[in-house]
């Protein structure tokens, strides 16, 4: 059961006996978005009645991951495994196909309501002390509606008495309304790339420059054909200090902003979204696949600091 206070009960909640929990709506204007209470996940996004975001019913799983909070770390762990302090941490197998931890600890915990508001939504959850990882977290997520932007903030707070390297990511599936995925125009700001190796147990090589690559972005490429499940790094900043990565179509531009913590895109295009068939995820994140082993660009977070960080969807 919640036990969250809500100090502001102006926006929508309907409670649901699914494997989502509550469904937290917040609007402003004609824009809607529904946050999840199991996952904190984004369910659905919309700017005047059209998707901007792959949704799913009510009284669904989120399928492939869609919309999910990914902490405190995004992607795969190598085996489960990672040393802290010394000493070999095992984390429960959670893609046993491949047999690593992956997508963090918090995508299938109910979440402490905050705060609801008619535009905002403020969710909390806390990371306990669990075999393969040693050291206590508290983490909010703030889900902001505008006309036709939303504003997603995450915070991660060490509450142990050690210090801990921490990855937050999260798992939105993009669309521009009714528009095959194919005919979806990508740029993406990325010099840097970590493509997939379907055969291997970590399913990444090593990072490598995109010049002359199949996996350049950055002048914009049509979807059509491409196969992804690929981390892309190097993201390079616009005026305003943040990673802009977009989507289009015949006029059409949906923009996925990161803010400079957000160093890597994982982009992902299955073929079997329930639903929707062929589809496109594109992942923020703060590190990439096995950074609890490698360190790359981990949060480092001394006992009782924090960090908070941010991403968004603008439709323009």
């Amino acid at each position: 059961m919640t036990t969250g206070l809500v100090t502001s009960w102006i926006g929508k909640v309907v409670r649901m006996g699914n494997p989502t929990g509550q469904q937290f709506e917040i609007t402003r204007g004609n824009a809607r978005a529904v946050v999840t209470e199991i996952g904190a996940g984004l369910r659905a996004f919309e700017v005047g009645g059209v998707p901007y975001v792959e949704e799913f019913p009510e009284d669904a799983k989120p399928p492939l991951g869609a919309g999910q909070v990914l902490l405190p770390w995004p992607n795969r762990t190598k085996g489960g495994q990672w040393t802290f302090q010394g000493e070999t941490q095992q984390l429960e197998i959670t893609e046993e196909a491949r047999g690593n931890a992956i997508h963090g600890l918090t995508r299938h915990l109910e979440w402490e309501l905050l705060e609801h508001a008619e535009s905002s939504v403020t969710l909390a959850v806390d990371v306990a002390v669990q075999p393969g990882w040693p050291v206590p977290l508290r983490a909010t997520v703030t889900y902001e509606i505008a006309p036709r932007e939303l504003t997603v903030t995450h915070e991660i707070r060490n509450e142990g008495e050690q210090p801990i390297g921490v990855g937050v990511g999260t798992h939105p599936y993009f669309r521009i309304g009714d528009v095959p995925t194919d005919e979806l125009t990508l740029t993406l700001p990325a010099s840097r790339v970590r493509p997939s190796l379907p055969d291997e147990q970590m399913p990444y090589a090593e990072e490598q420059d995109v010049e002359g690559t199949e996996y350049d972005f950055r002048a914009g490429r049509v979807l059509a054909g491409v196969n992804l499940d690929t981390a892309f790094g190097g993201l390079a900043a616009a005026e305003d200090g943040r990673h802009h990565i977009v989507l289009s179509h015949d006029g059409q531009e949906l923009l996925v902003w990161t803010g400079p913590d957000f160093h890597w895109a994982q982009v992902f295009t299955p073929d079997d979204l329930v639903g929707r068939g062929r589809a496109v995820a594109i992942e923020p994140m703060t590190c990439p696949a096995d950074a609890l082993n490698t360190g790359t660009d981990l949060i480092e977070l001394e006992p009782s600091a924090s960090w908070s960080g941010s991403w968004g969807i603008r439709v323009r």
